[in-house]
């Protein structure tokens, strides 16, 4: 005779399968964002994710998801001790073969595209990282799901238990590891208010070239600049409201100057502004402090309209 499924155990082993396996994900993408960091991809058009959102997410992922399951599956070890029917609960079997099914078609997946990627001449250490990372990872889920489901860990509660204190110094670890990477939520609101003022700068710049070509000289000031019909006005610095220093050196010759709080190479990798404005993002590399951006209008790459009506 079967235990009946109650909704208890229905929605514990819901929730358990919901939690470990984005906890599951979250490591992975963890682990291949620290690999994109270590050896960053050439072509890739945006180069390294300068605020560590996806970095972020997956830490944030795990902090809450890896509790939750561990949680969970401790309620799921203690109902199945007091009535050792509940290891034969459908509900249990399902859960433990899925899990094993996609760990299983993720090493074989995980292989064949290695093997695809290396016939393509296209195996890099990049790369190489990331399907040992997968293969460890979904090799390890398979393997210890198999084991439950054999009743391995229910014979076997002291292993259980010191697999399980493993794998959290492991999450911890690598949660740890982040913060020493993308730094303290702190200094990560510094670097995007970093961003921000380039951007800011950019625009001013295009509204000064703009200017410039309509009426063929430089502005005094960044007054000058304001349009109420087009609804533009001097965008200020988001951290202190002060507003941007412009100076107007020659007739054809710019400065625009912010105060920055960390080097480009540590906001802004290899991260490429837009380039709308006609502007490189090398352009824009900075130090710590106040940073004046000389510029020089070519009139020839920006004629005035008045000859391009022409």
């Amino acid at each position: 005779m079967h235990t009946k499924v109650t909704p208890k155990d229905f929605f514990l082993w819901a929730g358990a399968m919901i939690a470990l396996y984005s906890s599951v994900f979250a490591f992975i993408s963890l682990l291949f964002s620290y690999i994109n960091y270590a050896y960053p991809d050439p072509l890739a058009y945006y180069g390294i994710d300068p605020f560590s959102y996806g970095m972020r997410f997956a830490m944030a992922t795990m902090i809450v998801m890896v509790p939750v399951a561990v949680i969970l599956f401790r309620f799921i070890r203690r109902d199945i001790q007091k009535d050792s029917a509940k290891e034969d609960l459908w509900v249990r079997r399902w859960a433990l073969v899925l899990t094993i099914f996609i760990a299983g078609l993720a090493v074989v997946g995980d292989l064949i595209a290695l093997i695809n990627y290396f016939l393509g001449g296209d195996v890099t250490t990049r790369f190489v990282l990331k399907v040992a990372v997968l293969l460890l990872v979904a090799g390890a889920v398979f393997l210890h799901f198999l084991a439950d489901l054999r009743g391995y860990w229910v014979q076997n509660p002291g292993r259980a238990k010191l697999v399980g204190y493993g794998a959290g110094v492991l999450v911890l670890a690598t949660i740890i590891a982040g913060f020493f990477i993308m730094g303290s939520p702190s200094q990560v609101r510094l670097y995007r208010f970093d961003s921000q003022k380039v951007s800011d700068l950019q625009n001013i710049q295009w509204q000064v070239i703009n200017y410039w070509q309509q009426k063929e000289s430089l502005p005094e000031s960044l007054e000058q600049l304001e349009d109420p019909i087009s609804g533009w006005t001097a965008p200020k610095d988001p951290q202190t409201g002060a507003a941007y220093t412009y100076k107007r050196n020659s007739p054809l010759d710019f400065a625009l100057c912010a105060t920055f709080n960390a080097e480009t190479s540590k906001t802004e990798q290899s991260i490429a502004h837009p380039t709308m404005y006609g502007v490189e993002g090398e352009n824009w590399k900075h130090g710590v402090g106040e940073v004046c951006f000389d510029r020089s209008i070519d009139p020839d790459r920006y004629p005035p309209y008045t000859k391009v009506q022409r």
